[in-house]
């Protein structure tokens, strides 16, 4: 029977400050342009959390199941690869916290729609039940699309436009086409870290038939694509102070710029895949970091 420290190795906790970083962008946004729900914020924060955990737990299961996570990987050993969970416990911790964040996000889009707008009620509840099919397919199933490379297009939508978009709606009601520039540095940054998983396991991967980005790229290009995203993922943040600047608090997320610099550099630098390893967790932090100083910022200036 699975223990309670091989669930909390599988809910894979390094990866939850990128789940709330799209949380706390859309709510502090929100916030600038004059609206802000807790109890929204609240909901978000947990649905949002359980989502990347059922998601960590479909990750595990269906890389299992295709043979990906073996001896050759180089990253963590996953809890079913190492035997602590097995596959009818993992279906039913999916189940589990699957069910637990529909629940949730239906709460959520009810608390943020319901008095407002019926069917926008009923548009976020098909957008959240697109987020868990996204979540299970994504290396699960049997034409799962994180083996055909568009890992990092799902990443980009479904951790950067829609939380903070949604979010935002969800606390406002409104849709300001502003909010764009910055959901899009949240989806670049959030590609970034899968790139960064997909470079250190891209020979594993290419060997057991899962093409990502960085398997069809190579090495060195999957590099430069890094690079570019997370450049893109800046210029979308700084263009948008640019324009919707009120008070020079709001450059305050400038403050992560030579972090993310330092590690850019390291990252082109390091030769041996396996070494990437430490920057996956550095970059979730990073743009966790750079989340809450550009919205403390926005908070700042309204």
């Amino acid at each position: 029977m699975a223990t309670p420290k091989s669930w909390i190795k599988a809910a894979r906790l390094r990866t939850l400050p990128l789940a709330l970083s799209g949380i706390v962008m859309g709510s502090a946004l929100a916030a600038f342009y004059g609206a802000f729900n807790l109890t929204v914020f609240i909901l978000a924060v947990v649905t949002a959390t359980l989502i990347q955990i059922f998601s960590n737990f479909a990750n595990d299961y269906g890389d299992f199941q295709k043979g990906t996570d073996n001896h050759q990987r180089l990253g963590p050993t996953r809890t079913m690869q190492g035997g602590e969970i097995t596959p009818s416990e993992m279906k039913k911790g999916m189940i589990v916290v699957g069910g637990l964040s529909f629940i949730l996000g239906i709460a959520l889009v009810y608390a943020g729609t319901w008095a407002f707008c019926k069917i926008a009620f009923f548009g976020f509840i098909g957008l959240g039940i697109l987020a868990l099919l996204a979540a299970y397919f994504y290396t699960a199933g049997k034409k799962s699309y994180g083996y055909i490379g568009l890992g990092d297009l799902s990443v980009f939508l479904f951790f950067g436009l829609l939380p903070v978009i949604g979010v935002f709606f969800l606390h406002s009601n409104f849709f300001e086409t502003a909010i764009m520039l910055p959901a899009i540095s949240m989806g670049f940054f959030s590609a970034g870290v899968l790139n960064l998983n997909n470079m250190r396991d891209i020979q594993n991967d290419q060997q057991s038939g899962k093409m990502t980005m960085a398997v069809k790229m190579g090495s060195r290009n999957s590099r430069i694509y890094h690079i570019a995203i997370i450049a893109w993922g800046w210029i979308a943040a700084i263009v948008f102070t640019l324009h919707q600047q009120e008070s020079a608090w709001q450059w305050l997320f400038l403050l992560t710029l030579p972090l993310f610099l330092i590690d850019l550099i390291k990252i082109y630098n390091t030769k041996e895949d396996r070494l990437l390893d430490p920057f996956l967790k550095r970059l979730a932090l990073g743009t966790l970091a750079f989340t809450l100083l550009f919205s403390l910022g926005l908070i700042l200036a309204y």
